[in-house]
């Protein structure tokens, strides 16, 4: 489980062509589907419920500073091995959502009822998003879709 490893599996099946906040939204997404199949974070750390959505706030420290513009490849660890559950999770919602706008994964993640709605309050953060309510998401998500 690593938030550096996993963002720069997704980084490098952008082709590096993504700005910071596609990369937590496509960064929680994949982790609310390891959870779902796994049983197992993905992540180091917990994500936050803020504003614009669920952000993993090492993540963010590290990404801040490109503000809007595509971010560059300065992710300290080596992505995933094709071969492992977690390049497979992160695949998973690349192939679905990968050329999704950032306006439609903020819209996905701010689901009514979701992980992120039950926790946000405006304005604050520091409230984490339990890994018990992104679970429940997904189930949820996986039924409607059944």
């Amino acid at each position: 489980m690593s938030t550096f490893a996993s963002s720069k599996t997704i980084f490098d099946l952008k082709s590096g062509q993504i700005d910071h906040l596609s990369m937590q939204k496509f960064l929680y997404l994949s982790h609310m589907v390891h959870l779902g199949v796994y049983g197992e974070r993905l992540v180091t750390r917990n994500f936050e419920a803020w504003d614009y959505g669920p952000v993993e706030p090492n993540l963010y420290q590290k990404l801040k500073a490109y503000g809007s513009s595509n971010i560059a490849d300065i992710f300290p660890e080596e992505p995933y091995e094709e071969d492992s559950k977690e390049y497979n999770s992160i695949k998973l919602i690349m192939d679905k959502l990968g050329n999704a706008t950032s306006r439609r994964l903020v819209a996905i993640t701010h689901q009514k009822n979701g992980a992120w709605s039950r926790c946000y309050q405006p304005g604050i953060r520091g409230i984490v998003i339990p890994d018990a309510f992104i679970q429940e998401e997904f189930d949820g998500r996986v039924r409607r879709a059944d």
